[in-house]
């Protein structure tokens, strides 16, 4: 008999433990440096990134936006000046103290190694690492997994959300935390009587039956875990909006990995930033989403204490947005994006990557910022350099990445 993954969740395991597409399980491992942890935000929609790190220092940035740049430092609701060139939007001033810490970096005109402006596919490319191998079955996160210290825990990699993400599918399993109070409530197999029902029927040596234990077990790690904090409580691709829960969900996450030493990763999607229509400025849908964004990592930066200094978080989106605004006050899909890194693993207060400026002739295909940076070379530096991974193991979670690293870490 082969329970399928929708009787599991209707069953109340659906908030475990995934094991590729057969079921939900644990692997039991041991892990002696396990201190070091990672945490990938995906902006799924395809980010403006030009409108969150603004080259304020170029002026042709305003020159292609008359309606949607966002004003200089200085100007009301203004940019909020990094280094003279570039600044922070202002709906992101919640993150301002961890730059002025140097906990807080940026790499502009960062991306896929080759433009594709497809949500689904790019997402897939990014999720997968995997360049030309668009049949690959599992996802970096769950490539890393692999390649880490050996762990007897239960639960080593936490997903917030009620759907797998491609980037940890595969082989090792992940257990998925539920968004909001949904993450505490009672399920079925929290009664007794429905316990003690599935308690029997699986309780052969069968590896079903051994994947249903490992799921309980899993979800009295987690329940045990939150319980401890007093918690109680398209282009989208399923993610949920930035919004006030998010700095919730975002508390509830570090709180588990401050109660669980073992989860050395986590994930989390935010949806919503495909903004063709109606982006707005330093006010309008994409400012109220990014300070909700903000907000959100800066809650769980304070959530995480002293572990913040051992933890590497990257935000990370498919694609940028176009330099040039539309007619219908937004902006389309476009290629070179930024990504952000945060935590006291990083070397911060600095934009890093090759800034080719905003220039006609500069443009990609004469619209887009080009990729200077693939996006790899800075997960790459974040395996080595904070992950402590060797290149044998850098290569099994990035296969066929070779070219130089981007000195963002501490090492």
């Amino acid at each position: 008999m082969i329970l399928p993954r929708r009787a599991l969740i209707q069953a109340g395991l659906g908030s475990l433990i995934s094991l590729g597409t057969t079921g939900w399980a644990v692997r039991v491992q041991a892990a002696p440096d396990r201190d070091r942890r990672l945490v990938v935000v995906f902006l799924r929609g395809a980010l403006d990134g030009l409108s969150v790190v603004v080259p304020h220092g170029d002026g042709d940035y305003y020159r292609a936006r008359p309606r949607l740049a966002v004003p200089r430092p200085g100007k009301p609701d203004g940019a909020i000046d990094l280094d003279g060139h570039f600044g922070l939007h202002p709906a992101l001033e919640a993150l301002l103290p961890l730059w002025r810490r140097g906990s807080l970096a940026f790499v502009h005109a960062c991306g896929l190694p080759a433009p594709n402006r497809s949500h689904f596919d790019a997402q897939e490319v990014m999720e997968s690492a995997a360049p030309g191998f668009k049949g690959a079955a599992d996802g970096w996160m769950n490539r890393l997994l692999s390649v880490l210290p050996a762990s007897t825990a239960s639960v080593r990699a936490v997903h917030l959300g009620s759907t797998l993400p491609r980037i940890l599918a595969g082989e090792e399993p992940v257990a998925s935390l539920a968004p909001g109070r949904a993450a505490t409530r009672a399920q079925p197999l929290d009664r007794p009587q429905v316990a003690a029902a599935f308690d029997a029927l699986y309780s052969g040596s069968d590896p079903l039956s051994h994947a249903y234990r490992e799921g309980r077990n899993a979800r009295r790690v987690i329940q045990e875990s939150l319980s401890a904090t007093g918690e109680d409580d398209a282009a989208s691709n399923g993610a949920p909006l930035p919004g006030g829960a998010f700095a919730g969900d975002a508390r509830r996450l570090a709180q588990l990995m401050v109660h669980n030493p073992d989860v050395q990763l986590g994930f989390m999607a935010l949806g919503g930033w495909d903004t063709h229509i109606n982006q707005g400025t330093n006010q309008g849908q994409l400012a109220l989403r990014l300070r909700a964004l903000g907000q959100g990592l800066a809650a769980f930066a304070t959530e995480l204490g002293p572990l913040f200094e051992r933890t590497a978080i990257a935000v990370i989106s498919e694609f940028g947005r176009t330099v040039r605004e539309n007619g219908n006050g937004g902006t389309d899909h476009g290629y070179g994006n930024v990504l952000w890194l945060a935590g006291g693993a990083v070397k911060g207060g600095k934009i890093y990557g090759g800034w080719p400026g905003l220039a006609a002739d500069r443009l990609f295909e004469g619209r887009d910022l080009p990729v200077t940076t693939d996006f790899r070379s800075v997960i790459a530096a974040v395996l080595e350099r904070h992950l402590l991974l060797d290149g044998r193991r850098v290569q099994r979670v990035l296969p066929g990445f070779a070219a130089e690293r981007v000195d963002v870490m501490y090492s």
